[in-house]
């Protein structure tokens, strides 16, 4: 499921071609979005971009529900002060299941969020079991009993959250060697539970673990499979700038931008993985 605004409404004219030419907004604590970026990437490869990651705040996953929406809220404010966006995605699932409804509340710009994709899940379910697969902070949040209640109302949904993994996907992005056998641990908290032995689908449910699907599948049984939401927010995405710009964003990839909120030494050693991504230059807020 994706929240979003129910319309972005683009002038004619000159507005129409600043509209057209202001960049998406992603943003996430860590490079953990760069997964939802490459869904965007992929339907829209001409779309400019400016990413933008709170590693100042990272990680979001064990911060209260109040630091969460204080740091989204403030943040995104001064980015779309500074950067005018014509929409933001928050690409990050503590985040949004926290703060989206705030952020919404104050910004003038429509807002895609990322929820844990339990509804698509549920469907290829054949086990009636699945797991969510998130932050600490994720999955205790009561949107997931929401979602699992309107969505899985006939499966046993198991949860466990790691912080472990979003610390192997930025390791990794920085250039380190992760392996199945540094995933697995983190595995094992759902399949280890009560009916683990009939988990048939994963959902991953921080944008972070998608980064590691190589390493989760090759420690995982044979029956296991994994969802994530990043193709529904590029959809949902094209359909709220609309068939035009849509069209507009098939050419060549303009050069994106990255900002972080520190200046540290992680940074740099992200500069080779965010260029994989199209982000050209790297900036600090």
């Amino acid at each position: 499921m994706i929240w979003a605004d129910d319309s972005l409404a683009l002038a004619s004219g000159v507005g129409y071609h600043k509209a057209m030419t202001a960049p998406i907004l992603v943003f996430d604590s860590g490079v953990g979005g760069l997964s939802v970026l490459a869904a965007l990437r992929a339907a829209l490869p001409g779309l400019p971009v400016v990413y933008a990651a709170d590693n100042a705040g990272f990680p979001y996953g064990t911060k209260t529900e109040l630091e969460v929406a204080t740091r989204t809220c403030a943040l995104l404010g001064r980015l779309s002060e500074r950067l005018r966006p014509r929409l933001i995605v928050i690409a990050c699932n503590t985040a949004s299941t926290i703060a989206l409804g705030h952020a919404r509340a104050v910004l003038d710009v429509p807002i895609v969020g990322t929820v844990p994709a339990i509804k698509p899940a549920a469907e290829r379910s054949r086990t009636r079991v699945i797991g969510v697969l998130g932050t600490q902070a994720t999955v205790r949040q009561p949107y997931v009993d929401r979602l699992s209640a309107e969505f899985a109302a006939d499966c046993r949904v198991l949860r466990h959250g790691s912080a472990r993994l979003v610390e192997l996907a930025e390791a990794q992005l920085a250039g380190q060697t992760v392996t199945a056998a540094d995933v697995a641990p983190e595995l094992a908290g759902l399949l280890d539970q009560p009916g683990g032995d009939r988990l048939d689908t994963v959902v991953l449910a921080c944008t972070h673990f998608p980064l590691l699907l190589k390493q989760l599948a090759q420690a995982a049984p044979p029956q296991l499979g994994f969802v994530d939401g990043a193709a529904g927010i590029a959809r949902r995405v094209a359909y709220l700038l609309g068939p035009g710009a849509v069209a507009a964003a098939q050419g060549e990839a303009p050069p994106g931008r990255a900002i972080f909120t520190r200046a540290d030494d992680h940074v740099d050693a992200l500069v080779s993985a965010l260029k994989a991504f199209g982000l050209e230059s790297t900036e600090i807020l």
